[in-house]
């Protein structure tokens, strides 16, 4: 698969939040349309929409794996730690990235010190995608 990763930092450039420009860039490889995905990542933005939560740009990917890895059964969720384990090289290596995985704290809300801007923040973690989730595409 071609690199997408300057295509997930045009969305953001676009106006998509961090999660959205993640998520959306590799949908049609999850098998869910761009719409949907925006709808559903919306709130994942800003750090869950107040910058003390998870980076958005980070749950944008976490959310991939979760369509790629669960088994989708209502009556017997089995595959809840199998996803896990798929999420979490992309979380350590995210966080070795950017010193955090929260968006507070990467923004230096409380230091004044930026560890990561936002845009770079969606190229790390689409390319931790590409990386955990879609090396076979």
């Amino acid at each position: 698969m071609e690199s997408r990763v300057e295509q997930a930092a045009m969305r953001h450039r676009k106006g998509y939040n961090c999660a959205q420009a993640v998520a959306c860039t590799y949908c049609d490889l999850v098998g869910i349309d761009e719409e949907t995905m925006f709808k559903v990542t919306e709130g994942f933005g800003l750090g869950m929409g107040n910058m003390a939560g998870t980076c958005g740009a980070i749950s944008g990917a976490i959310a991939l794996a979760g369509m790629i890895n669960s088994c989708g059964d209502l009556e017997q969720p089995v595959t809840k730690a199998s996803t896990y384990k798929l999420e979490r090289p992309i979380m350590e290596e995210f966080a070795a990235m950017n010193k955090s995985v929260i968006c507070r704290d990467i923004k230096g809300v409380d230091t004044g010190v930026v560890l990561r801007s936002c845009p770079d923040c969606v190229r790390d973690a689409a390319a931790l995608a590409e990386k955990h989730l879609f090396a076979d595409k």
